[in-house]
């Protein structure tokens, strides 16, 4: 089975492009950066709370690396649904960390603020491919 989900090509000024797509966070409407380079898909703390019903965060013992940064503190959170095209997956144990000062740099530049990043382990379990003459992301269940 196959779902494909259109996303937006965003250009930041003269450093290249960024891909947003839409999914459903608990049925609610989220939009997420693809990127291929992050190993997890992440959520920010800010705005993951639009979300959920309760802050139940987990705090995570290893600090993790990346967005412009050497470590970070991160938080753990299971999602009852997370939506990504027709592929819906339930309880997904989710990994929060602050991301304020990328959507403040995104503001800046007057570009969509965005709820999070999906990363390779998503991509990867769904075997992802990305047109970008068509502006296509697509996940393919396995058999």
């Amino acid at each position: 089975m196959i779902t494909k989900i259109p996303f937006q090509l965003i250009k930041i000024e003269n450093s290249g492009f960024h891909l947003l797509i839409e999914v459903k966070i608990n049925h609610k409407t989220a939009f997420l950066l693809i990127d291929t380079g992050a190993s997890k898909t992440v959520f920010d703390i800010s705005r993951i709370v639009n979300y959920i019903e309760s802050n139940t965060f987990t705090d995570n013992e290893i600090l993790s690396a990346g967005l412009g940064t050497n470590t970070l503190e991160s938080k753990s959170l299971v999602l009852k649904s997370l939506l990504i095209g027709d592929f819906e997956i339930k309880n997904y144990l989710s990994i929060v960390i602050d991301m304020q000062h990328v959507n403040e740099s995104y503001q800046k530049l007057g570009l969509q603020a965005f709820d999070g990043v999906l990363g390779s382990d998503i991509l990867q379990k769904f075997r992802a491919s990305i047109d970008y003459k068509t502006k296509i992301l697509k996940l393919r269940k396995r058999k």
